[in-house]
C-alpha cells in the first residue's frame, strides 16, 4: 500500500469490494448475517476503519467455510449477532476512537491530579 492509497482510503475501498463480491456468493441467510455483522462492527472501528479489515476478512472466511459445510448461519452465530460482534471485536482488541479518547482524557486528568 502506497502513501496515496493510505491517505485516500482507496485500498480499503478495493478490499471492501472484494469482501462484497465474496459475500454475494454465499447463501441468502449468510448474506443477511453479513450485513448485520458489518453494521454492528463499525461501532468498534478506529478513525479510519482499517482495524476492522482483518476482522471482517476473518468473519467472511468463517461464513464461507461453514456455508460450504452446509451449516446454517444460526448454528454458526446463534441468535445474538450483536454479542458475537462485541466478543469478536474484544478478542481482536479493536479499539474505537472513543476508547482512545477516553484513555487520553483519563491520562490527562491523572496528570492534573498529580498521580
Amino acid at each position: 500500500m502506497n502513501f496515496w492509497e493510505k491517505i485516500t482510503g482507496s485500498d480499503m475501498t478495493k478490499e471492501m469490494k472484494n469482501f462484497e463480491s465474496r459475500a454475494k456468493k454465499l447463501p441468502s441467510d449468510y448474506q443477511a448475517a453479513w450485513e448485520k455483522v458489518k453494521a454492528n462492527l463499525w461501532s468498534y472501528s478506529d478513525f479510519t476503519g482499517r482495524n476492522l479489515m482483518p476482522i471482517l476478512d476473518g468473519v467472511l472466511g468463517l461464513f464461507e467455510e461453514t456455508a460450504a459445510e452446509g451449516q446454517s448461519v444460526k448454528e454458526v452465530l446463534g441468535d445474538d449477532i450483536k454479542g458475537f460482534c462485541s466478543a469478536l471485536a474484544g478478542e481482536e482488541e479493536a479499539k474505537s476512537y472513543r476508547d482512545k479518547w477516553r484513555k487520553q482524557l483519563n491520562s490527562n486528568i491523572a496528570k492534573k491530579l498529580g498521580k
